[in-house]
C-alpha cells in the first residue's frame, strides 16, 4: 500500500518558522507528488503575510493544490465543513482527482474554491488521511487521534522534528514510540544535514529556478521593480531578515562608516524597526512601505514582508543574507551565498549548542581555515556568545572571507542535494511503515 494522502498539523508560531516549514511541505506533497494535502492551521491571519491569498476568514479553502482549514489547537473542536466530510476530498484521492482541482491551479483560482464556515464541526467527524504529521509537537486533538486508532488502516503517525545538526540527531530520526492505550505508533522524523537524517525541503526545480534568475538580468530587474529598489552601483547588497539583535547598532555603525557601499534590504519585522530607530527615523515614517535612509556609506531599505518565492529571489540577488529560524535557514544555504544565522534564542543557551553543532559541519566544507575562523566568530557575536560591540572587527573579518565562503555555499548546496529532499524523503519513511 502506498501513501496518498496528508494531514499536517500546524500551530503559528509567532516568527513564522512553523507555518513557513509545514506550507512548503505541504505543497512540495501536492504539486511534486500529487498526494491531498489538508493543512490544519490555527492562526490564518499569521499564515496570511507567508501567502497573501489565504483568506483569514475561512474556515476551509484551497491554495496552490492544499486544503486548509483551521483548527483551534488545544481543543477537538475543528472548522472548515459539515460533519463527516473532508472539503469534498476523500482520504482516497489525488490533488487532480478531487472537486477538478490540479496542483496547476493559479493561487488566486484556488484561494476563494471551497472557502466557508462550518457550524460546530467536532474533529471526531473527520476521517484521517493516510499519513497525520504533528509538527514541530504541536499536539492532535485527541478526538482526532482516536478515529485514526478507529480506522481499518491506521495512518501513519509522524511527528515532524525541528531542524538540528546535533549528531545525536542520527541516532534518533525514525525512532517509534507505541501509544501508551491505542493501537497507534508515533514514529519521529528528523531534519537534518548528514546521511541518517531527514535531509531538508527542496523543491524540484529549485536549483534550475535560481539558475535561471541570476542568469537573467531582465528577472533581476523585475524583482527590484517589484521591491521598489533601485540597485546602488558598486555596493554589497545585503538582506537582512532577523530577530532584534544587540549587535546590529555596531554592526550598522560599522556599515555607515566603512570603506565600501552597503544596500541593507530588510523585509518588514522587528530588526527594520531596530535599524531604523537606530538611524533616528520617525516610527510612523519607519512603518510605511517602502521606507529608506542613507547614513555615510550605509542605504537601509524596508521592502515587504515577502511570499515564499520572492523571498528566494531576494536571497538569491544578495551578496550576503542575514537569515533566522529554520525556514529562511534552509533557503539561504539553497541560495548559495554567504549567510549569517540568527538562530532563535532560547533562556537555557541552548540554542548555541545547535549554532555550535551546525558551524562544526559547514566549517568541514570551508578550505581555508582563516575564513572558518572568520564565519565562526562573526556568528558568535551575532549570536550572543561574545560582547556585541566585537560585530565590527568581526565583520572585517567576514568581508574578507567573503570570497571563499562563496566558493564554500556552493559546495555546501551540493551535499545538501545529494541527500535527497525532505519530502520525498518523508514520502518513503512514511510508505515503509504502512501496515
Amino acid at each position: 500500500m502506498t501513501i496518498r494522502s496528508w494531514d499536517i498539523f500546524c500551530t503559528v508560531i509567532d516568527n513564522f518558522g512553523d507555518i513557513g516549514v509545514c506550507w512548503r511541505l505541504a505543497r512540495q506533497l501536492a504539486q511534486e507528488h500529487g498526494h491531498a494535502v489538508r493543512l490544519w492551521v490555527d492562526d490564518l491571519a499569521s499564515f496570511a503575510r507567508l501567502a497573501p491569498a489565504i483568506d483569514p476568514a475561512a474556515d476551509r479553502q484551497r491554495l496552490a493544490g492544499v486544503e486548509v482549514r483551521r483548527w483551534v489547537a488545544g481543543s477537538d473542536e475543528g472548522l472548515g465543513g459539515p460533519a463527516g466530510e473532508s472539503g469534498g476530498q476523500t482520504a482516497g484521492e489525488t490533488v487532480g482527482e478531487s472537486a477538478g482541482e490540479s496542483a496547476g491551479e493559479s493561487a488566486g483560482e484556488l484561494a476563494g474554491k471551497s472557502a466557508g464556515k462550518s457550524a460546530g464541526e467536532s474533529m471526531g467527524d473527520i476521517a484521517p488521511h493516510d499519513a497525520v504529521i504533528e509538527a514541530f509537537a504541536c499536539e492532535l486533538p485527541p478526538a482526532f487521534v482516536a478515529r485514526m486508532a478507529q480506522a481499518p488502516r491506521k495512518p501513519v503517525w509522524v511527528n515532524l522534528e525541528y531542524l538540528s545538526a546535533e549528531p545525536w540527531v542520527r541516532e534518533h530520526h525514525g525512532m517509534a514510540s507505541p501509544h501508551p492505550r491505542l493501537p497507534l505508533v508515533k514514529y519521529f522524523f528528523f531534519p537534518g544535514f548528514e546521511p541518517g537524517t531527514g535531509g531538508v525541503l527542496r523543491e524540484s526545480l529549485l536549483a534550475m529556478q535560481r539558475r535561471s534568475f541570476t542568469d537573467s538580468p531582465a528577472a533581476q530587474a523585475r524583482l527590484w521593480h517589484r521591491l521598489g529598489v533601485t540597485p546602488i552601483d558598486g555596493a554589497r547588497r545585503v538582506s537582512l531578515f532577523a530577530y532584534p539583535n544587540p549587535a546590529l547598532p555596531a554592526l550598522l555603525a560599522r556599515w555607515r562608516d566603512g570603506d565600501e557601499p552597503v544596500q541593507c534590504l530588510m523585509p518588514s519585522g522587528p530588526a527594520a524597526q531596530q535599524a531604523f530607530a537606530w538611524a533616528g527615523t520617525d516610527a510612523a515614517a519607519a512603518a510605511s512601505p517602502g521606507a529608506a535612509c542613507t547614513l555615510g556609506r550605509l542605504h537601509l531599505q524596508q521592502v515587504p514582508f515577502l511570499p515564499q518565492e520572492q523571498f528566494d529571489e531576494l536571497l538569491w540577488a544578495c551578496d550576503v543574507n542575514f537569515v533566522r529560524g529554520e525556514d529562511s535557514f534552509v533557503r539561504a544555504q539553497w541560495a548559495a551565498r554567504p549567510f549569517v544565522w540568527h538562530i532563535y534564542p532560547q533562556a537555557d543557551d541552548a540554542h548555541r549548542v545547535k549554532l555550535d553543532a551546525f558551524l562544526a559541519l559547514y566549517r568541514q566544507q570551508i578550505g581555508e581555515p582563516a575564513h572558518a575562523e572568520a564565519m565562526t566568530r562573526f556568528w558568535h557575536v551575532w549570536n550572543g556568545a561574545a560582547p556585541p560591540e566585537d560585530i565590527a572587527a568581526a565583520w572585517d573579518g567576514l568581508r574578507d572571507a567573503l570570497p571563499g565562503l562563496a566558493r564554500t555555499a556552493q559546495r555546501w548546496q551540493h551535499s545538501l542535494a545529494a541527500l535527497g529532499d525532505l519530502a520525498a524523503n518523508l514520502v518513503a519513511f512514511c510508505e515503509s511503515r504502512v501496515k
